[in-house]
């Protein structure tokens, strides 16, 4: 809802329409295809009257663009060069974006020119010297199978400049970039550039966040493979605290501001006793800290605890720590797997409490992973619904889903601000009554009546 009503405040900066080349005047080549009407709009929220409340300040109700095959399209597809990027950290289901790109541009619009670029937007400034991948169906053909990206990628911005000059050079009038928060500003700057210069390229993102932390765009792709994978995890943490006497299992997932994975992960496989997001912050000491829970929780017989912490989490306990940032420009997150381990050890040895932490960080292991289920057809229809966009002539645009539908939404709105869980929202409470957290962080829960779960 926030990102809401800064739309509503600033309506002349952030709309919710998509930004087109020109007029569409080409029959498509699409054989088959329920083509959409280019005034189809999917409504932003769900709640009826917050949309009414909108319409009232904007003008018009929030919708952004339906997604999907048009039939007239911008792009004559014989002349059509096209350019894929994955820029960011790895994430389940890059190659099977990269496939369906692939598969699309070249069984639905014949386009047969598609460079693959290497290691992100470095690939396009030439002081690096990557060359770039021709890609076809057949190079394509099996890479879903494997984690990672056949492309590589690189964190950081190079010179919009420079890449939009390497784009004229290389004669590409479509690019696309599968990437997160920062990526996807970089595309945002590139299409700003090609329009400044009256450049007819279409410059179409792919939301890549394995953190699920974009606006707009619904449940990104690689991140129900994530939590899938973390709970697994954290069924073998499960199994190495039983199997001791104090045993504590901690496990450590990804999650830098937004605490998604270990949120949907701690309901996925609920043997979690508690879980730690950015959004929620919590102490060590005190009545309502960790390690009063911890005790609590042994006090009263159990043998066992599991602990999920997002890696965003419990960061105001490094003050004293200065900051390191990415080549993204990311502020690197303090380990708070690690400390927790140190801290919770040396705290239940003072106490004289028997107990045994067992550390998992699987981070590397879950994001290299490839895609699977249904997260590998999302993969495959965000980038179906990108073809058809760019081929329309759309530009400075992400794909998302909303619902059962795919949409269109500006760059410009989709990294508005980083999507975090509302802490009065039903996840939350789901983790909670789930976890029984919030038991072992009230003092005062036996004269409240509340049971131990």
């Amino acid at each position: 809802m926030a990102s809401l009503e800064i739309i509503a405040a600033s309506p002349e900066k952030y709309s919710c329409k998509v930004t087109k080349l020109g007029e569409c005047k080409i029959p498509s080549p699409v054989n088959h295809a329920e083509f959409i009407d280019d005034e189809e709009r999917i409504l932003s929220t769900e709640n009826e009257q917050t949309a009414l409340d909108l319409e009232k300040k904007l003008g018009h109700l929030p919708g952004f663009e339906r997604a999907g095959a048009h039939r007239k399209i911008f792009h004559d597809p014989s002349w059509t060069r096209v350019g894929i990027v994955t820029a960011g950290g790895l994430c389940p289901g890059l190659n099977n974006v990269i496939k369906g790109l692939v598969e699309i541009l070249t069984y639905d619009y014949g386009v047969k020119n598609i460079f693959g670029i290497r290691y992100g937007y470095a690939g396009l400034n030439p002081a690096f010297g990557y060359q770039p991948i021709m890609l076809n169906p057949d190079v394509v053909d099996t890479i879903h199978e494997l984690g990672g990206t056949i492309l590589g990628s690189s964190r950081g911005q190079q010179p919009t400049e420079i890449i939009v000059d390497t784009l004229v050079r290389m004669n590409i009038n479509v690019l696309f970039c599968v990437g997160g928060d920062g990526s996807l500003r970089c595309a945002r700057d590139v299409a700003d550039e090609c329009i400044k210069r009256n450049l007819n390229i279409s410059v179409v993102g792919i939301p890549k966040t394995i953190d699920n932390d974009l606006q707009f765009v619904g449940r990104s792709f690689g991140f129900e493979t994530a939590v899938a994978e973390a709970a697994n995890v954290i069924r073998n943490a499960h199994v190495e605290a039983k199997g001791t006497a104090g045993g504590i299992g901690l496990v450590k997932v990804m999650g830098r501001d937004s605490g998604f994975i270990a949120a949907y992960a701690a309901l996925a496989n609920p043997v979690v006793n508690f879980c730690l997001i950015p959004e929620n912050p919590f102490r060590l000491e005190g009545p309502n800290g960790l390690f009063a829970a911890l005790e609590k929780r042994f006090r009263q017989g159990k043998t066992h605890t599991v602990i999920v912490v997002a890696e965003g989490a419990g960061q105001e306990m490094f003050k004293d720590v200065p900051d390191v940032r990415d080549a993204s420009g990311n502020i690197l997150k303090k380990d708070i797997g690690e400390y927790l381990k140190r801290a919770i050890e040396c705290h239940m040895k003072s106490r004289g409490i028997k107990s045994s932490v067992k550390y998992f960080d699987p981070s590397y292991i879950i994001r290299s992973c490839a895609a699977k289920g249904t997260d590998a057809i999302r993969c495959y229809m965000l980038a179906r619904n990108a073809v058809h966009a760019a081929m329309a002539g759309r530009t400075n645009c992400v794909v998302g889903n909303l619902g059962e539908s795919y949409a269109l939404v500006p760059i410009n709105l989709a990294t508005i601000e980083r999507q975090t869980v509302n802490l009065k929202g039903d996840l939350w409470r789901g983790v909670l009554d789930a976890t029984g957290q919030e038991y072992y962080f009230n003092p005062n829960a036996e004269g409240l009546g509340i049971m131990a779960p």
